[in-house]
């Protein structure tokens, strides 16, 4: 088989050439318009100078464009840069200038950016403005660059051709990015659509971020079947929920904290939702009060839960609906995250390589086509990051004796005090259950008998009242004295966000750790 990204495009166009391929607005078209509108795009870019293997990146919401932007790169030949919309200037401009990045698209609400990046973007040659409006000065308009062109012929980029920088991080540290090929993009997009049972009649929502590979699950899964997208520019709990009943929406995702904002919307109960039959979920733990809470408004539907990462493109393992239960023999695996999909192989390892028992906690390590081919100029990183074949995600987990695999936290993110290891997710896990509790992140902060204390930092439903003694007893009943936040503090003010709808436990902890070094590593 050929692994090629844009090989779906020319299916679609020859057996669903009529089927809906997006709708965003008033603007909707079917997959012959489709690829005519990709193919003249493409040529657009090689006129501007893409050949094969020139990066093309892209800052801007979510649209049809986008999507189309994500076809016509590798059409033209180019590797695609998704920029994650959180980043500030100068992490846009390092994104730009470490992939060598010679073409922007950027959108309205990015147009800001360009003053402060003007002159700090050597390698961009042209900037495309993606709008309706006029084109601003200098850029060049997306909608002429398909009028004045005609359709390119497919590049004939496959196989191991680098397909996308997708770049991890940038909120701290240096930013990685990650080296993804046709092989692995479509690879994942075979997993995806068997795992999680999709099909040719889907519509799906794109409400989480399209730069985000957590999204890009259906980019290219429901691609692959020609299957129906339709768009919000970006994630408001008021807006996804009339984009589902507007568009008769069949799956979508929704990461734990935009679950968790959909649930508890008053607007919840008013839409008429009831064509949802699939959402997808992960990225980061779901507490469990959250994922019961919507099982129970959302009786129909089936959830999903996806684990990976952007360098296996994404999806590792999954747990499906029917393991969604909290009652009965399987009551538990609720709280994993599924086993290894198709295509994948997982083992857990300790730190010195070699396989835990089942039961005990290790990191987890895969193999399969879907892992990247490394970190864009950082071999030294991906050497240390792949070793024997495996790659090493970084996440510490254990794995039962049926495979199911439970994550207990980001290595970097398990507490360690007084000597015994505390993962944060667990004790999340805890507070949330407390009926008063919205939103809840837990963090090691500095202690100096503990080394490092569990801190709990709440915030509370409108109109709710808890002390911090409250939060702490209601812990103890739940899990071991040990684990139990020793302090908790309130905020009135939505946890700090990531693009792709993680709370920034690094934004939290600063107040705690400035000036301090960990007394425990």
């Amino acid at each position: 088989m050929q692994m090629a990204l844009t090989q779906f495009i020319r299916r679609n166009a020859q057996i669903t050439r009529n089927s809906v391929a997006t709708t965003f607005g008033e603007r909707s078209q079917d997959w012959t318009g489709f690829q005519n509108r990709i193919s003249r795009l493409a040529a657009g870019l090689q006129g501007l100078g893409v050949t094969p293997g020139d990066r093309v990146a892209i800052l801007a919401n979510n649209s049809d464009r986008y999507l189309e932007y994500f076809f016509a790169v590798p059409w033209s030949g180019g590797v695609f840069v998704p920029i994650n919309t959180r980043l500030a200037p100068p992490e846009v401009e390092y994104w730009i200038s470490d992939s060598g990045s010679q073409i922007l698209f950027i959108d309205d609400d990015f147009l800001p950016y360009l003053p402060k990046l003007r002159g700090k973007m050597p390698s961009v040659q042209h900037i495309i403005y993606v709008g309706d409006g006029a084109a601003p000065e200098g850029l060049l308009h997306y909608e002429t660059l398909i009028q004045e062109n005609d359709p390119a012929e497919d590049a004939g980029r496959c196989g191991e051709d680098l397909a996308g920088l997708f770049y991890t991080g940038g909120t701290t540290g240096v930013s990685k990015g990650v080296m993804l090929s046709h092989r692995n993009l479509v690879s994942n997009a075979m997993h995806v659509i068997h795992e999680m049972d999709f099909s040719a009649d889907m519509m799906w929502l794109h409400a989480g971020p399209m730069f985000h590979l957590a999204d890009g699950t259906a980019t290219f899964g429901a691609t692959v079947l020609g299957a129906a997208h339709c768009f919000i520019p970006k994630f408001e709990p008021a807006a996804a929920l009339e984009a589902l009943e507007k568009h008769q929406v069949t799956n979508t995702l929704f990461v734990p904290t935009m679950m968790n904002m959909v649930v508890n919307h008053p607007d919840v109960t008013k839409r008429d939702i009831s064509t949802l039959r699939g959402i997808l979920y992960g990225a980061s733990p779901m507490p469990e009060a959250v994922v019961r809470k919507a099982m129970k408004l959302m009786p129909n539907v089936g959830f999903y839960h996806a684990y990976g990462q952007t360098e296996c493109s994404p999806l590792l393992t999954l747990l499906k609906p029917p393991y969604h239960v909290f009652d009965g023999p399987d009551a538990g695996l609720a709280k994993s995250v599924g086993r290894a999909t198709i295509g994948v192989e997982l083992i857990i390892l300790d730190a010195d390589g070699n396989e835990v028992p089942r039961g005990e906690v290790g990191e987890i390590c895969a193999k399969g086509p879907n892992v990247m081919q490394g970190y864009w100029n950082k071999p030294d990183l991906t050497a240390q990051t792949i070793r024997d074949g495996w790659i090493h995600t970084g996440d510490g987990g254990t794995m039962d004796e049926d495979g199911f695999v439970f994550v207990v936290d980001r290595v970097k993110d398990m507490i360690i005090s007084g000597g015994e290891n505390v993962y944060s997710a667990e004790v999340e896990n805890a507070v949330y259950q407390h009926p008063s509790v919205v939103e809840c992140a837990v963090i090691g902060v500095p202690d100096e008998k503990w080394g490092e204390r569990v801190h709990a930092i709440v915030r509370l439903q409108e109109g709710e009242t808890v002390d911090e003694a409250g939060i702490i007893a209601h812990c103890h009943a739940l899990i071991a004295n040990y684990k139990c936040p020793r302090s908790v503090s309130f905020r009135t003010e939505p946890m700090p966000l990531s693009g792709a709808g993680k709370i920034l436990k690094t934004d939290l902890r600063k107040p705690y750790w400035e000036g301090k070094t960990k007394q425990v590593n």
